[in-house]
């Protein structure tokens, strides 16, 4: 009886795991077709049925020209991982610091404070537009790199998402540091931060990655093409080459390159993030 049931759960395990395939590969049949699509002939692009392996090949024309033609992609990903990285590294600096003081510290008004910025996230992005770009007029900080990294230097989500982390933190590991005479900088930066590393990688990850998308900003705050990031300069490519399906391909294979690794390596990461929840002591 005891063999039928392990044989009934088998089965069972084995027609989900045959569905996930299949639904796996369904997800994946549009990247695959365009990068596919990224190494052929333009006037092969279109043939039926569709040939998943090209009859002539045009990798090194096609990135060629997509790279170092009429639109720098090295340049507008030049531009693309300086922003990412330099917005990133800025704002998991200043959201675990803001965290971790809602988190631990005591202060009047903090309760208060903290749902002030809370009803922050609930205003649309969209609705402060105008007065982020008077005052990014005012400051000439218009048409800078500097100005983007510092519209997404602190995150609202960033915040609350590691404070969440850093609540559980014990309270003896703070206590025990205070009385060896370590100030609040020092818990924070050799006690908190890495019992809450699962974290600080996970918002780091997601942090890179929406910067990484970001069309709007880059869209309303820059202006000149050397400062494009690579989302707004693949706007401007499939604008010029609309037409041509094979270099509009090989152009959003390029841009989603560093997602993808990001992904592959790092996907461990935001796992442990998401599912730990907190530090237990």
């Amino acid at each position: 009886m005891k063999t039928q049931t392990m044989q009934q759960i088998d089965i069972r395990k084995l027609i989900l795991t045959v569905i996930m395939l299949l639904m796996g590969i369904v997800f994946l049949l549009p990247f695959l077709w365009m990068l596919v699509t990224s190494f052929k002939m333009e006037q092969d692009v279109f043939n039926f049925p569709i040939e998943w392996l090209p009859v002539k090949w045009n990798i090194v024309e096609n990135y060629k020209e997509v790279w170092f033609g009429k639109f720098p992609f090295y340049l507008y990903y030049i531009n693309s991982i300086k922003v990412s990285v330099l917005t990133t590294l800025v704002s998991v600096i200043f959201s675990s610091m803001a965290a971790f003081g809602f988190a631990k510290l005591q202060f009047k008004g903090k309760n208060f404070l903290f749902v002030l910025i809370l009803m922050m996230y609930m205003i649309p992005a969209q609705a402060i537009l105008v007065p982020q770009f008077l005052t990014f007029k005012w400051l000439n900080l218009y048409d800078t790199h500097f100005g983007i990294i510092i519209l997404h230097c602190f995150s609202v989500f960033g915040t609350f998402m590691l404070r969440q982390f850093f609540m559980g933190v014990h309270p003896e590991f703070i206590e025990s540091a205070k009385m060896d005479g370590a100030g609040y900088f020092k818990i924070y930066s050799s006690i908190a931060l890495p019992l809450v590393r699962p974290a600080i990688a996970t918002y780091a990850i997601i942090r890179f990655i929406w910067t990484w998308n970001d069309y709007q900003s880059p869209l309303i705050f820059l202006r000149n093409e050397a400062l494009y990031t690579i989302q707004i300069g693949m706007r401007h490519f499939s604008d010029a080459e609309g037409q041509f399906y094979a270099l509009t391909m090989t152009g959003a294979v390029s841009a989603i390159i560093p997602l993808l690794i990001v992904f592959i390596f790092a996907q461990k990461h935001v796992i442990e993030g998401i599912s730990g929840g907190g530090v237990k002591g």
